[in-house]
């Protein structure tokens, strides 16, 4: 018998575009994920200004998406079938979760190329986690979470061979 506190978790994805200025193209990246997430996108805000990019502390630069819980392993599911169930070990971070690229959201099934938009890529990140990790976060009574408890790179990958039947390439 397994212990059910051991079992690992897809915990949230965030779907992410970078557009880099405000204006038409972050109107457009908006409608994208909206279409891809069926969710309203929220924008992310430059925290420093940077004069080489033309940007500056305060403005909006790009936009996302969090889901959770169901909508979030479909989402994940259907992002790995266009990339062909295939990630390289180097999307895995020390702590299991990891991160990959889209090139384009047509590669989504039921996405049409819309001219009007033009080609938009996104990038997903993937937080894995146990039961019991609220430990860690709560906000009364907060430890950090033991050693033996935390997720590595080795069973994040092996996470992911199993639950999404993904080939990860060294």
């Amino acid at each position: 018998m397994t212990n059910p506190m051991r079992g690992i978790r897809l915990e949230k994805a965030v779907v992410n575009i970078g557009v880099g200025d405000a204006g038409e193209r972050l109107l457009k990246a908006e409608k994208v994920l909206h279409m891809v997430t069926k969710r309203k996108p929220v924008r992310t805000i430059a925290k420093t200004t940077n004069r080489d990019f033309g940007i500056r502390r305060g403005m909006d630069i790009g936009v996302k998406v969090t889901l959770r819980g169901k909508d979030a392993e479909e989402f994940v599911k259907t992002a790995l079938w266009t990339r062909e169930n295939r990630l390289a070990e180097y999307s895995f971070d020390p702590e299991g979760n990891f991160s990959f690229g889209v090139q384009d959201y047509t590669d989504f099934p039921g996405m049409k190329y819309d001219p009007e938009i033009g080609i938009f890529g996104l990038d997903i990140s993937v937080a894995l986690s146990r039961p019991g990790r609220r430990i860690a976060r709560r906000r009364t009574l907060r430890r950090s979470l033991p050693t033996y408890h935390r997720i590595t790179r080795h069973e994040g990958v092996e996470f992911i061979r199993s639950k999404f039947n993904t080939e990860v390439v060294e």
